[in-house]
């Protein structure tokens, strides 16, 4: 059932305007059609830092608004772009990408990551504000396992360990990603999803891990630990917030009151929110104080929505 208490959604609560331009295309040949962008950023603001974000299997650029516009308002260029498995692309099912679309994935995130320069030259409300080595990638479900391969993570048998780590990626948000492969798969996974066979030990870049503890997923024979592994099993992981309740939608992060969501819950949403922006200050603007002022707040205090788990880098 529907969480509906009355708790302001923290988006309402900004005084920071954002402007937002969707629909920008960056050529793309190999691919077979134009990469699709939104762009969100502060109306004002100067040497702003960036998140590129990779959507959940389906989904698209529009959405992800609760955590994009909430980004957006409090300093950072958020770049969405839509991944060739959304449905909007209706992509066939016999299309020869699809076996592919997680590494056509990871290079959509890379030929931003590229382009960068030239696509903020040519906005004039970005052009000169925006500083091209600060930049962050974060990601949901199929997003999360697109961004942890940028931040180090390795397929083990059907990427063969392939590396494909982007050292311009300074740090990583991910939101109920997947865990470990090889035996914690199920039968379900190996057979449609079988790049989720992930390992950990690479992934180096520091990374903050959301996961919803009652977040039971057909792709693993074990429980909503299995999301943890990111954190658990990688000298990047920093940080684990655990949801409290939480399930696959953490929620609603993909949206307001969309019917994906089966844990609709303001609340769990705004501590996202809360802990993703600092965490991404925290790695991108560490003069901030806003990553350390929220680790003392809720190891001081119980929080309803969740706990914080987190460590700090070896050596």
């Amino acid at each position: 059932m529907n969480d509906r208490t009355q708790t302001r959604d923290a988006n309402m609560s900004t005084s920071n305007p954002v402007l937002s331009i969707r629909a920008l295309r960056l050529p793309a040949p190999s691919r077979g059609e134009d990469l699709q962008l939104r762009v969100s950023a502060p109306a004002t603001g100067e040497n702003l830092p960036v998140v590129l974000f990779s959507h959940g299997h389906g989904a698209s650029m529009d959405a992800y608004a609760p955590l994009a516009d909430h980004w957006a308002a409090h300093g950072f260029v958020v770049i969405q772009p839509t991944h060739l498995d959304a449905r909007r692309l209706a992509l066939s099912p016999e299309d020869p990408r699809r076996p592919f679309i997680w590494r056509i994935r990871v290079e959509d995130m890379t030929r931003i990551l590229d382009h960068l320069p030239s696509l903020t030259r040519a906005r004039p409300w970005l052009d000169g504000r925006v500083s091209h080595e600060r930049v962050a990638a974060a990601g949901h479900s199929f997003g999360g396992q697109t961004v942890s391969m940028l931040l180090g993570g390795r397929m083990q048998g059907h990427g063969a360990g392939e590396d494909m780590r982007d050292p311009r990626v300074k740090a990583g948000v991910l939101l109920a990603s997947g865990g470990r492969g090889g035996a914690d798969l199920s039968d379900f996974a190996r057979q449609y999803t079988p790049w989720l066979d992930m390992a950990f030990e690479q992934l180096v870049t520091p990374t903050l891990v959301v996961a919803g503890d009652a977040d039971q997923s057909p792709l693993t024979v074990r429980g909503p630990d299995w999301f943890e592994d990111p954190f658990r099993l990688s000298p990047g992981g920093r940080a684990l917030l655990t949801l409290h309740g939480g399930e696959h939608m953490l929620g609603g992060i993909s949206g307001h009151e969309v019917s994906e969501t089966t844990d609709e819950r303001p609340a769990r949403v705004a501590l996202i929110q809360w802990a993703t922006t600092a965490f991404l200050r925290g790695a991108l603007v560490p003069a901030a104080g806003d990553w350390e002022t929220l680790v003392a707040t809720l190891a001081g205090e119980a929080n309803a929505e969740g706990h914080l788990t987190s460590r700090q880098a070896e050596g």
